[in-house]
């Protein structure tokens, strides 16, 4: 996810279990087997991680789609985006199952939006959704298309695709994180409360979706719960940022 000034945005996600954003710390992604640990890389010679995956990405008369989508995974995990997109993009035209394709161009969608592409994004993602509209990973090109779209300027289309995206999966936590950004964005301030605590009760509680509640509850006039839910978060924050300096201590050590 890009960085705004002020640091509020709706998020996008990968396709159901394979997610990747920085500030997002509910994601749980599994790379294949590397013979290397990703997390153990020098950032400043990840090429080690990048030539496995080259190796695994090469052209072959027998393609396997799916291994191809494990490749993009592993290229997002050390940001390697424009890499992941020639990798789903492969992966979505050599799939013979249409649940693998729509994964596919689920994931490129998001690859292009941390490239900043957002037109190529909402193309992506609409790729998608022209493979079936209504699938398992209907949601996720929902919810990811109305990042883009907000990314891109269209915040009434973003809108229209969050709400979409509830409709197809109402316990899509996400998706009513989405929902309620751009219902805030707009004054709705009520009915954007309820989307927030819809997405806390399904489980996404992080920093990000506590300070935007707490914004919410300052639009209500709902001052004390507001800065109680932003102390909280930004103690979270706080937390997260020690154990990131303790993991990049351990792996100097």
């Amino acid at each position: 996810m890009t960085e705004r000034e002020d640091e509020r945005d709706p998020e996008h996600q990968f396709s159901e279990g394979e997610g990747l954003d920085q500030s997002y710390e509910e994601f749980d992604l599994d790379p294949p087997e590397l013979g290397v640990d990703p997390t153990k890389v020098d950032p400043v010679d990840s090429r080690a991680v990048t030539d496995l995956l080259d190796e695994r990405n090469i052209g072959s008369d027998d393609v396997d789609a799916e291994e191809l989508l494990e490749v993009g995974l592993s290229y997002m995990r050390i940001n390697r985006h424009e890499q992941a997109t020639e990798a789903f993009e492969r992966a979505a035209n050599f799939a013979e199952d249409d649940l693998v394709e729509q994964e596919a161009w689920v994931n490129k969608g998001v690859a292009h939006s941390e490239l900043e592409e957002y037109d190529q994004a909402i193309g992506a993602h609409q790729e998608a959704l022209r493979i079936d509209d209504s699938s398992e990973h209907a949601a996720s090109a929902e919810t990811n298309l109305a990042y883009a779209l907000w990314e891109f300027g269209e915040t009434a289309q973003a809108l229209e695709h969050a709400e979409r995206a509830v409709e197809i999966d109402e316990r899509f936590a996400q998706a009513w994180f989405n929902r309620a950004f751009f219902l805030a964005e707009r004054g709705l301030a009520e009915e954007a409360h309820n989307c927030i605590d819809n997405a806390i009760r399904l489980g996404l509680r992080n920093a990000q979706v506590l300070e935007e509640k707490a914004r919410i509850l300052e639009e209500l006039g709902e001052y004390d719960e507001a800065e109680e839910i932003a102390e909280e978060a930004n103690e979270m924050r706080e937390n997260a940022e020690e154990r990131l300096v303790e993991e990049r201590q351990q792996l100097q050590e």
